[in-house]
């Protein structure tokens, strides 16, 4: 499980030009569903994520965790960051878990997240989407579940 995690003002996601999901001040969180990822993967992603200390504390240090400053999250299905360039000039997304898996992992990492006690918002899964943000810093984190980065 793959994760591309930018910290924001604020963003929001629509669909033929209807907001689906809007949040303020945290994470956008394009996620990846691996076609060998478990519920390990959603349980070390969602624990990473929410204890991420990636927001600036009173002297400017970045030592606060979304859940320190009671931020939101809003996170969105992203198939193609299993796309391998290795070779040739197309993306290869043969790592990319299935639509019925990385749907139910999708909606598993979602329903982990509200359980922590995050507001979560979040796209459409195997929709055409615009996401807009207001990155702040910009800060933008890789992590991989199975730690390659």
């Amino acid at each position: 499980m793959r994760a591309v995690i930018q910290r924001v003002n604020f963003s929001n996601v629509q669909i033929n030009n209807v907001e689906i999901g809007k949040i303020n001040k945290g994470l956008l969180v394009f996620l990846g569903i691996k076609d060998n990822d478990t519920e390990k993967d959603v349980l070390y992603l969602a624990d990473k994520i929410v204890h991420l200390r990636i927001f600036e504390d009173q002297g400017g240090k970045m030592n606060l965790s979304l859940k320190d400053i009671n931020g939101e999250i809003l996170v969105i299905s992203q198939f193609t960051l299993y796309g391998d360039c290795k070779k040739g000039r197309r993306p290869n997304f043969m790592k990319a878990a299935k639509p019925e898996q990385a749907n139910l992992f999708y909606e598993r990492f979602i329903e982990e997240m509200k359980k922590i006690g995050i507001r979560t918002q979040t796209g459409r899964f195997q929709s055409h989407m615009m996401v807009n943000l207001q990155n702040d810093g910009p800060v933008t984190i890789l992590i991989d579940s199975e730690k390659q980065f």
